[in-house]
Protein backbone atom coordinates (compact mmCIF):
# COMPACT_ATOMS: atom_id res chain seq x y z
CA UNK A 1 0.00 0.00 0.00
CA UNK A 2 1.46 3.67 -0.99
CA UNK A 3 1.14 6.96 0.62
CA UNK A 4 -1.20 7.89 -1.20
CA UNK A 5 -3.48 5.02 -0.86
CA UNK A 6 -3.23 5.51 3.09
CA UNK A 7 -3.35 9.12 3.16
CA UNK A 8 -6.79 8.50 0.94
CA UNK A 9 -8.20 5.71 3.52
CA UNK A 10 -7.29 7.92 6.74
CA UNK A 11 -9.21 10.74 4.68
CA UNK A 12 -12.42 8.01 4.15
CA UNK A 13 -12.35 7.76 7.92
CA UNK A 14 -12.27 11.50 8.94
CA UNK A 15 -15.28 12.14 6.65
CA UNK A 16 -17.29 8.82 8.44
CA UNK A 17 -16.17 10.16 11.91
CA UNK A 18 -17.09 13.74 10.90
CA UNK A 19 -20.59 11.88 9.46
CA UNK A 20 -21.30 10.08 12.73
CA UNK A 21 -20.68 13.38 14.70
CA UNK A 22 -23.01 15.21 12.62
CA UNK A 23 -25.54 12.54 12.71
CA UNK A 24 -25.02 11.28 16.11
CA UNK A 25 -24.55 14.92 18.03
CA UNK A 26 -21.52 16.01 20.10
CA UNK A 27 -22.32 14.41 23.60
CA UNK A 28 -24.10 17.08 24.73
CA UNK A 29 -27.50 16.67 23.90
CA UNK A 30 -28.37 13.66 25.28
CA UNK A 31 -26.99 10.57 22.57
CA UNK A 32 -25.03 7.63 23.82
CA UNK A 33 -21.82 9.77 24.00
CA UNK A 34 -23.09 11.70 27.06
CA UNK A 35 -21.00 9.11 29.40
CA UNK A 36 -24.39 7.31 30.41
CA UNK A 37 -26.38 10.51 31.72
CA UNK A 38 -29.57 11.87 30.98
CA UNK A 39 -29.06 15.07 29.82
CA UNK A 40 -31.98 16.02 27.84
CA UNK A 41 -32.16 16.47 23.52
CA UNK A 42 -31.88 19.98 22.16
CA UNK A 43 -34.63 20.57 19.33
CA UNK A 44 -34.39 23.36 16.67
CA UNK A 45 -35.31 26.11 18.69
CA UNK A 46 -37.59 28.83 16.95
CA UNK A 47 -37.37 32.59 17.22
CA UNK A 48 -40.62 33.94 16.39
CA UNK A 49 -39.97 37.29 14.51
CA UNK A 50 -42.43 40.43 15.20
CA UNK A 51 -45.32 40.44 13.53
CA UNK A 52 -46.13 43.05 10.94
CA UNK A 53 -47.66 45.76 13.09
CA UNK A 54 -48.33 44.18 16.31
CA UNK A 55 -46.74 45.01 19.63
CA UNK A 56 -45.55 42.42 22.24
CA UNK A 57 -47.71 42.75 25.64
CA UNK A 58 -45.23 41.28 28.06
CA UNK A 59 -47.03 38.37 30.10
CA UNK A 60 -47.71 39.76 33.81
CA UNK A 61 -50.68 40.58 36.69
CA UNK A 62 -53.62 42.54 36.96
CA UNK A 63 -56.94 43.16 39.15
CA UNK A 64 -59.09 43.26 36.01
CA UNK A 65 -62.06 45.26 36.75
CA UNK A 66 -63.77 47.77 39.88
CA UNK A 67 -62.83 47.33 42.96
CA UNK A 68 -66.61 48.94 43.85
CA UNK A 69 -69.71 49.95 41.34
CA UNK A 70 -70.04 52.67 39.27
CA UNK A 71 -71.51 55.39 41.04
CA UNK A 72 -71.82 57.11 37.59
CA UNK A 73 -73.91 54.57 36.16
CA UNK A 74 -74.39 52.15 38.90
CA UNK A 75 -73.10 49.18 36.57
CA UNK A 76 -71.76 46.43 38.68
CA UNK A 77 -68.42 45.64 36.84
CA UNK A 78 -66.86 42.43 38.59
CA UNK A 79 -63.21 41.93 39.51
CA UNK A 80 -60.35 39.96 39.75
CA UNK A 81 -56.76 39.38 40.47
CA UNK A 82 -55.22 37.93 37.11
CA UNK A 83 -52.08 36.32 35.49
CA UNK A 84 -52.00 36.48 31.52
CA UNK A 85 -49.13 34.81 29.09
CA UNK A 86 -47.81 37.27 26.76
CA UNK A 87 -49.05 37.78 23.43
CA UNK A 88 -48.64 39.97 20.41
CA UNK A 89 -51.49 42.62 19.61
CA UNK A 90 -52.30 45.13 16.82
CA UNK A 91 -50.75 48.07 17.56
CA UNK A 92 -53.49 50.04 15.26
CA UNK A 93 -57.43 49.10 15.13
CA UNK A 94 -57.51 46.67 11.46
CA UNK A 95 -58.45 49.88 9.17
CA UNK A 96 -60.66 49.86 6.31
CA UNK A 97 -57.88 49.44 3.85
CA UNK A 98 -56.68 45.97 5.32
CA UNK A 99 -60.28 44.91 5.87
CA UNK A 100 -60.65 46.02 1.90
CA UNK A 101 -57.76 43.94 0.91
CA UNK A 102 -59.87 40.75 2.39
CA UNK A 103 -62.63 41.65 0.54
CA UNK A 104 -60.51 42.01 -2.97
CA UNK A 105 -58.78 38.76 -1.85
CA UNK A 106 -62.67 36.65 -1.83
CA UNK A 107 -63.38 38.85 -4.98
CA UNK A 108 -60.18 38.00 -6.88
CA UNK A 109 -60.42 34.00 -5.68
CA UNK A 110 -64.21 34.14 -6.88
CA UNK A 111 -63.29 35.38 -10.34
CA UNK A 112 -60.06 32.74 -10.76
CA UNK A 113 -62.94 29.99 -9.55
CA UNK A 114 -65.27 31.21 -12.65
CA UNK A 115 -62.53 32.03 -14.86
CA UNK A 116 -61.49 28.27 -14.52
CA UNK A 117 -65.10 27.05 -14.66
CA UNK A 118 -66.62 25.75 -18.20
CA UNK A 119 -69.28 27.83 -17.85
CA UNK A 120 -67.65 30.90 -17.60
CA UNK A 121 -63.53 30.95 -18.65
CA UNK A 122 -63.07 27.99 -19.15
CA UNK A 123 -58.89 28.06 -18.22
CA UNK A 124 -57.87 25.25 -16.49
CA UNK A 125 -54.31 27.42 -15.60
CA UNK A 126 -56.20 29.18 -12.47
CA UNK A 127 -55.84 25.66 -11.13
CA UNK A 128 -53.40 23.85 -9.58
CA UNK A 129 -54.49 20.09 -10.34
CA UNK A 130 -51.08 18.22 -9.66
CA UNK A 131 -48.54 18.35 -7.30
CA UNK A 132 -44.61 18.58 -8.23
CA UNK A 133 -44.47 15.18 -9.40
CA UNK A 134 -47.47 15.30 -12.13
CA UNK A 135 -49.77 13.65 -9.21
CA UNK A 136 -53.62 14.52 -9.41
CA UNK A 137 -54.65 16.47 -6.64
CA UNK A 138 -57.70 15.24 -4.65
CA UNK A 139 -58.72 19.33 -4.06
CA UNK A 140 -57.03 21.17 -6.75
CA UNK A 141 -56.46 24.96 -5.61
CA UNK A 142 -55.95 28.26 -7.72
CA UNK A 143 -52.93 29.78 -8.77
CA UNK A 144 -52.55 32.60 -7.33
CA UNK A 145 -49.38 33.41 -9.22
CA UNK A 146 -51.26 33.78 -12.43
CA UNK A 147 -52.32 37.40 -13.47
CA UNK A 148 -55.88 38.11 -13.69
CA UNK A 149 -56.58 39.24 -16.92
CA UNK A 150 -56.90 43.14 -17.54
CA UNK A 151 -57.66 44.07 -21.23
CA UNK A 152 -58.75 42.29 -24.80
CA UNK A 153 -60.95 40.01 -22.63
CA UNK A 154 -62.36 36.63 -23.92
CA UNK A 155 -65.95 36.70 -24.06
CA UNK A 156 -65.89 34.30 -21.46
CA UNK A 157 -63.64 36.18 -19.12
CA UNK A 158 -65.59 39.00 -19.25
CA UNK A 159 -68.62 36.99 -18.33
CA UNK A 160 -66.61 35.69 -15.59
CA UNK A 161 -66.05 39.20 -14.32
CA UNK A 162 -69.42 40.65 -14.89
CA UNK A 163 -70.99 37.93 -12.80
CA UNK A 164 -70.00 40.07 -9.86
CA UNK A 165 -71.42 42.65 -10.40
CA UNK A 166 -74.66 44.02 -10.81
CA UNK A 167 -76.48 47.66 -11.69
CA UNK A 168 -78.65 49.51 -9.39
CA UNK A 169 -82.32 49.32 -10.43
CA UNK A 170 -83.04 52.89 -10.25
CA UNK A 171 -79.76 54.88 -10.60
CA UNK A 172 -77.82 52.69 -13.18
CA UNK A 173 -74.96 52.83 -10.58
CA UNK A 174 -72.87 49.53 -11.54
CA UNK A 175 -71.95 48.04 -7.77
CA UNK A 176 -69.95 45.15 -6.59
CA UNK A 177 -72.30 42.48 -5.67
CA UNK A 178 -72.23 42.17 -1.64
CA UNK A 179 -74.07 39.58 -1.03
CA UNK A 180 -71.38 36.84 -3.41
CA UNK A 181 -68.44 37.81 -1.35
CA UNK A 182 -69.15 34.82 1.02
CA UNK A 183 -65.81 33.40 2.71
CA UNK A 184 -65.54 29.85 3.72
CA UNK A 185 -63.61 28.63 6.51
CA UNK A 186 -62.52 25.51 8.81
CA UNK A 187 -61.87 25.39 12.12
CA UNK A 188 -60.33 22.11 14.44
CA UNK A 189 -61.10 22.73 17.73
CA UNK A 190 -57.83 21.53 19.83
CA UNK A 191 -59.42 22.03 23.22
CA UNK A 192 -62.48 20.34 22.44
CA UNK A 193 -60.06 17.06 20.99
CA UNK A 194 -58.29 17.22 23.94
CA UNK A 195 -61.13 16.41 26.45
CA UNK A 196 -61.18 13.08 28.33
CA UNK A 197 -64.65 12.77 27.59
CA UNK A 198 -64.27 13.03 23.92
CA UNK A 199 -61.59 10.87 23.25
CA UNK A 200 -62.01 8.40 20.76
CA UNK A 201 -60.10 5.19 22.24
CA UNK A 202 -62.82 4.39 25.61
CA UNK A 203 -59.74 3.44 27.68
CA UNK A 204 -58.83 6.87 27.57
CA UNK A 205 -62.23 8.47 28.72
CA UNK A 206 -62.03 7.83 32.35
CA UNK A 207 -58.56 6.77 33.67
CA UNK A 208 -60.71 6.18 37.26
CA UNK A 209 -60.19 2.07 37.26
CA UNK A 210 -62.85 1.84 39.83
CA UNK A 211 -65.42 3.04 37.02
CA UNK A 212 -64.28 2.49 33.85
CA UNK A 213 -65.70 4.18 30.66
CA UNK A 214 -68.41 1.98 28.88
CA UNK A 215 -66.51 0.93 25.32
CA UNK A 216 -70.18 0.80 23.57
CA UNK A 217 -71.21 4.11 24.99
CA UNK A 218 -72.00 6.25 22.37
CA UNK A 219 -69.97 9.66 22.44
CA UNK A 220 -72.48 12.83 20.68
CA UNK A 221 -70.89 15.53 19.82
CA UNK A 222 -72.04 18.99 18.60
CA UNK A 223 -69.81 20.82 15.59
CA UNK A 224 -70.94 23.66 13.29
CA UNK A 225 -71.55 23.01 9.41
CA UNK A 226 -72.24 25.31 7.37
CA UNK A 227 -73.24 24.90 3.08
CA UNK A 228 -75.17 26.56 0.13
CA UNK A 229 -78.80 25.19 -0.66
CA UNK A 230 -80.11 24.80 -4.32
CA UNK A 231 -80.65 28.02 -4.52
CA UNK A 232 -77.50 29.34 -3.52
CA UNK A 233 -78.21 30.78 -0.01
CA UNK A 234 -76.01 30.09 3.30
CA UNK A 235 -76.93 27.27 5.40
CA UNK A 236 -75.61 27.34 8.72
CA UNK A 237 -76.50 24.62 11.20
CA UNK A 238 -75.17 23.35 14.92
CA UNK A 239 -75.48 19.45 14.29
CA UNK A 240 -75.06 16.75 16.93
CA UNK A 241 -73.98 12.81 16.09
CA UNK A 242 -72.17 10.39 17.51
CA UNK A 243 -68.28 10.55 17.90
CA UNK A 244 -66.72 8.56 15.31
CA UNK A 245 -62.98 10.56 13.90
CA UNK A 246 -61.21 13.58 14.48
CA UNK A 247 -63.05 15.35 12.01
CA UNK A 248 -66.17 15.58 14.17
CA UNK A 249 -63.97 18.84 15.80
CA UNK A 250 -63.59 20.37 12.44
CA UNK A 251 -65.86 23.18 12.57
CA UNK A 252 -67.20 24.67 8.94
CA UNK A 253 -68.10 28.22 8.55
CA UNK A 254 -69.18 30.52 5.30
CA UNK A 255 -69.65 34.14 6.42
CA UNK A 256 -70.33 37.10 3.66
CA UNK A 257 -68.14 39.38 4.35
CA UNK A 258 -68.63 42.55 3.19
CA UNK A 259 -69.54 45.22 5.59
CA UNK A 260 -72.65 46.51 5.95
CA UNK A 261 -72.42 50.13 5.33
CA UNK A 262 -76.05 51.33 6.22
CA UNK A 263 -75.41 50.86 9.69
CA UNK A 264 -74.59 54.54 9.68
CA UNK A 265 -78.15 55.29 9.01
CA UNK A 266 -79.56 52.73 10.94
CA UNK A 267 -77.38 53.94 14.08
CA UNK A 268 -78.96 56.95 14.03
CA UNK A 269 -82.12 57.34 12.96
CA UNK A 270 -82.54 60.85 11.54
CA UNK A 271 -79.53 62.11 10.91
CA UNK A 272 -77.70 63.05 7.63
CA UNK A 273 -75.31 60.06 7.59
CA UNK A 274 -75.54 58.81 3.55
CA UNK A 275 -72.12 60.31 2.63
CA UNK A 276 -70.76 57.69 5.33
CA UNK A 277 -72.61 54.83 4.13
CA UNK A 278 -71.52 55.61 0.66
CA UNK A 279 -67.65 56.46 1.06
CA UNK A 280 -66.81 55.96 4.25
CA UNK A 281 -65.88 52.21 3.45
CA UNK A 282 -64.60 52.49 -0.26
CA UNK A 283 -62.87 56.09 -0.23
CA UNK A 284 -59.53 56.31 0.14
CA UNK A 285 -60.13 59.57 1.87
CA UNK A 286 -60.77 56.86 4.89
CA UNK A 287 -58.00 54.14 3.91
CA UNK A 288 -56.47 54.68 7.37
CA UNK A 289 -59.46 54.82 9.65
CA UNK A 290 -60.79 51.92 11.63
CA UNK A 291 -63.27 49.70 9.64
CA UNK A 292 -66.61 49.56 10.88
CA UNK A 293 -70.07 47.62 10.26
CA UNK A 294 -68.05 44.43 10.58
CA UNK A 295 -69.95 41.53 13.36
CA UNK A 296 -68.31 39.33 15.18
CA UNK A 297 -68.29 36.91 13.05
CA UNK A 298 -66.95 38.65 9.99
CA UNK A 299 -64.14 39.49 12.46
CA UNK A 300 -63.25 36.19 12.89
CA UNK A 301 -63.31 35.29 9.16
CA UNK A 302 -60.65 38.02 9.03
CA UNK A 303 -58.59 36.64 11.80
CA UNK A 304 -58.99 33.44 9.84
CA UNK A 305 -58.18 34.73 6.04
CA UNK A 306 -54.75 36.90 7.97
CA UNK A 307 -53.40 33.83 9.69
CA UNK A 308 -53.63 31.67 5.74
CA UNK A 309 -52.67 34.60 4.00
CA UNK A 310 -49.76 35.20 6.02
CA UNK A 311 -48.71 31.24 6.17
CA UNK A 312 -49.35 31.00 2.22
CA UNK A 313 -46.55 33.99 2.26
CA UNK A 314 -44.37 32.32 4.04
CA UNK A 315 -44.82 28.45 2.27
CA UNK A 316 -44.24 26.59 5.55
CA UNK A 317 -41.44 28.44 7.02
CA UNK A 318 -43.31 29.18 10.51
CA UNK A 319 -44.59 26.12 11.48
CA UNK A 320 -45.12 27.00 14.79
CA UNK A 321 -46.70 30.59 14.53
CA UNK A 322 -49.99 30.91 16.26
CA UNK A 323 -52.70 31.77 14.44
CA UNK A 324 -54.23 35.07 14.68
CA UNK A 325 -57.72 35.69 16.87
CA UNK A 326 -59.36 37.69 18.82
CA UNK A 327 -58.57 39.26 22.25
CA UNK A 328 -59.76 37.74 24.87
CA UNK A 329 -61.82 40.02 27.27
CA UNK A 330 -59.03 39.98 30.00
CA UNK A 331 -56.01 39.93 27.53
CA UNK A 332 -57.60 43.43 25.99
CA UNK A 333 -57.96 45.32 29.32
CA UNK A 334 -54.62 43.95 30.49
CA UNK A 335 -53.16 45.77 27.47
CA UNK A 336 -55.74 48.53 27.27
CA UNK A 337 -54.38 49.49 31.13
CA UNK A 338 -50.84 49.88 30.57
CA UNK A 339 -47.74 48.56 32.66
CA UNK A 340 -49.05 50.32 35.38
CA UNK A 341 -52.61 48.97 35.32
CA UNK A 342 -53.84 52.37 35.00
CA UNK A 343 -58.12 53.16 34.77
CA UNK A 344 -57.73 54.42 31.46
CA UNK A 345 -54.50 54.04 28.74
CA UNK A 346 -52.75 57.15 30.06
CA UNK A 347 -51.89 57.59 33.59
CA UNK A 348 -54.76 59.36 35.53
CA UNK A 349 -58.10 60.20 34.94
CA UNK A 350 -57.40 63.61 33.19
CA UNK A 351 -59.04 63.81 29.64
CA UNK A 352 -56.45 66.14 28.48
CA UNK A 353 -52.61 66.66 28.84
CA UNK A 354 -50.76 70.07 29.55
CA UNK A 355 -50.98 71.23 26.23
CA UNK A 356 -54.57 70.90 26.78
CA UNK A 357 -55.20 68.01 24.06
CA UNK A 358 -57.37 65.33 24.60
CA UNK A 359 -56.15 61.56 24.57
CA UNK A 360 -58.92 60.34 22.75
CA UNK A 361 -61.33 60.12 20.26
CA UNK A 362 -64.54 60.03 22.38
CA UNK A 363 -67.61 62.52 23.27
CA UNK A 364 -66.27 65.36 26.03
CA UNK A 365 -69.39 67.00 26.43
CA UNK A 366 -73.21 66.05 25.59
CA UNK A 367 -74.22 66.68 21.86
CA UNK A 368 -70.35 67.99 21.58
CA UNK A 369 -68.95 65.61 19.32
CA UNK A 370 -66.25 67.59 17.49
CA UNK A 371 -64.65 69.64 21.30
CA UNK A 372 -61.91 66.84 20.81
CA UNK A 373 -61.36 67.28 17.07
CA UNK A 374 -63.02 64.69 15.84
CA UNK A 375 -66.86 64.62 14.61
CA UNK A 376 -67.00 60.70 13.85
CA UNK A 377 -64.04 58.17 13.79
CA UNK A 378 -60.57 59.53 13.34
CA UNK A 379 -57.56 57.97 11.58
CA UNK A 380 -55.70 55.41 13.32
CA UNK A 381 -52.93 56.15 15.72
CA UNK A 382 -53.05 59.83 15.61
CA UNK A 383 -53.63 60.18 19.47
CA UNK A 384 -50.84 59.16 22.07
CA UNK A 385 -50.18 55.60 23.00
CA UNK A 386 -50.10 53.65 25.89
CA UNK A 387 -47.04 52.50 27.71
CA UNK A 388 -47.86 48.87 25.78
CA UNK A 389 -47.17 51.06 22.37
CA UNK A 390 -50.84 50.34 21.42
CA UNK A 391 -52.87 53.13 19.85
CA UNK A 392 -56.79 53.55 20.44
CA UNK A 393 -57.38 51.42 23.62
CA UNK A 394 -59.59 53.98 24.38
CA UNK A 395 -62.02 55.63 22.13
CA UNK A 396 -62.58 55.93 18.40
CA UNK A 397 -63.99 52.59 18.00
CA UNK A 398 -65.14 50.18 20.60
CA UNK A 399 -63.63 46.53 19.94
CA UNK A 400 -64.92 43.02 19.67
CA UNK A 401 -63.38 40.38 22.25
CA UNK A 402 -63.62 36.91 21.74
CA UNK A 403 -65.19 36.30 25.28
CA UNK A 404 -69.44 35.51 25.51
CA UNK A 405 -71.22 38.19 28.09
CA UNK A 406 -72.16 37.04 31.25
CA UNK A 407 -73.50 39.10 34.44
CA UNK A 408 -70.86 37.22 36.54
CA UNK A 409 -67.78 38.18 34.17
CA UNK A 410 -64.50 37.34 35.18
CA UNK A 411 -65.80 35.84 38.69
CA UNK A 412 -66.77 32.83 36.57
CA UNK A 413 -63.09 32.42 34.94
CA UNK A 414 -60.06 30.73 36.08
CA UNK A 415 -57.27 33.36 37.12
CA UNK A 416 -54.80 32.07 34.81
CA UNK A 417 -55.49 33.54 30.87
CA UNK A 418 -58.98 33.59 31.69
CA UNK A 419 -61.91 33.03 28.85
CA UNK A 420 -65.52 32.13 28.07
CA UNK A 421 -66.32 31.35 24.85
CA UNK A 422 -69.05 29.67 23.17
CA UNK A 423 -69.96 29.39 19.95
CA UNK A 424 -73.75 30.26 19.69
CA UNK A 425 -75.79 27.48 17.39
CA UNK A 426 -78.45 29.11 15.23
CA UNK A 427 -81.14 27.93 17.36
CA UNK A 428 -79.53 29.40 20.63
CA UNK A 429 -81.60 32.02 22.59
CA UNK A 430 -80.27 35.55 21.21
CA UNK A 431 -78.72 35.89 24.84
CA UNK A 432 -76.55 33.29 24.44
CA UNK A 433 -74.96 35.21 21.23
CA UNK A 434 -73.90 38.38 22.95
CA UNK A 435 -70.02 39.21 22.87
CA UNK A 436 -68.42 41.54 25.08
CA UNK A 437 -67.14 44.82 23.84
CA UNK A 438 -64.39 47.25 25.14
CA UNK A 439 -62.78 50.34 24.70
CA UNK A 440 -65.68 52.80 23.98
CA UNK A 441 -65.85 54.76 20.90
CA UNK A 442 -66.04 57.77 19.68
CA UNK A 443 -70.11 58.27 20.65
CA UNK A 444 -69.48 57.21 23.87
CA UNK A 445 -68.25 59.89 27.38
CA UNK A 446 -65.42 59.54 29.45
CA UNK A 447 -67.10 57.44 31.68
CA UNK A 448 -67.38 54.16 28.60
CA UNK A 449 -64.25 54.90 27.72
CA UNK A 450 -62.27 53.14 30.84
CA UNK A 451 -60.08 50.15 30.23
CA UNK A 452 -62.93 48.15 33.17
CA UNK A 453 -66.05 49.21 31.40
CA UNK A 454 -67.80 45.93 29.89
CA UNK A 455 -70.68 46.06 27.26
CA UNK A 456 -71.65 43.72 25.25
CA UNK A 457 -73.26 43.36 21.51
CA UNK A 458 -74.83 40.54 19.36
CA UNK A 459 -72.71 38.63 17.47
CA UNK A 460 -74.37 39.14 14.38
CA UNK A 461 -74.73 42.47 15.07
CA UNK A 462 -73.12 45.41 12.71
CA UNK A 463 -72.26 48.81 14.44
CA UNK A 464 -71.07 52.06 12.69
CA UNK A 465 -69.04 52.31 16.12
CA UNK A 466 -67.61 49.22 16.78
CA UNK A 467 -64.24 47.64 14.94
CA UNK A 468 -62.14 45.01 16.01
CA UNK A 469 -57.77 44.30 16.70
CA UNK A 470 -56.27 41.23 15.96
CA UNK A 471 -53.87 39.51 18.50
CA UNK A 472 -51.60 36.41 18.33
CA UNK A 473 -50.33 34.07 21.32
CA UNK A 474 -46.36 33.71 21.43
CA UNK A 475 -45.20 30.17 20.32
CA UNK A 476 -43.30 30.33 23.22
CA UNK A 477 -43.87 31.67 26.93
CA UNK A 478 -40.99 34.79 27.25
CA UNK A 479 -39.46 34.81 30.60
CA UNK A 480 -39.77 38.24 32.05
CA UNK A 481 -37.33 39.93 34.07
CA UNK A 482 -37.95 41.42 37.44
CA UNK A 483 -36.71 44.77 37.66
Amino acid sequence: MNRKEVSNILSAAVCVMLLLTSCFGSGKTGDTLSGGEVVGVSGRHYTEPTPYGMINVERGFLKVGLSENDSLWGADIPSKEISVDGFWMDQKEVTNSMYRQFVYWVRDSIIRERLADPNYGGEEEYKITEDEEGNPLEKPYLDWSRRLPTKNLTEGEEAAFNSLYVYHPVTGERMLDAKQLNYRYETYDYAKASMRKYRLDPAERNLNTDNPADPNEVIMISKDTAYFDEDGNIVRQTITRPLSSYYDFVNTYIVNIYPDTTCWINDFPNANNEKYMRYYFTSADYNDYPVVGVTWEQANAFCNWRTDYLLRGLRGQARQMQRYRLPTEVEWEFAARGKKGNPFPWEDFAMKNKKGCYYANFKPDKGDYTDDGNLITSKVGIYGANSNGLFDMAGNVAEWTSTVYTQAGVKSMSDLNPELSYRAAIEDPYRLKRKVVKGGSWKDPQSLIRSAWRTYEYQNQPRSYIGFRCVRSQATSQSKTNK
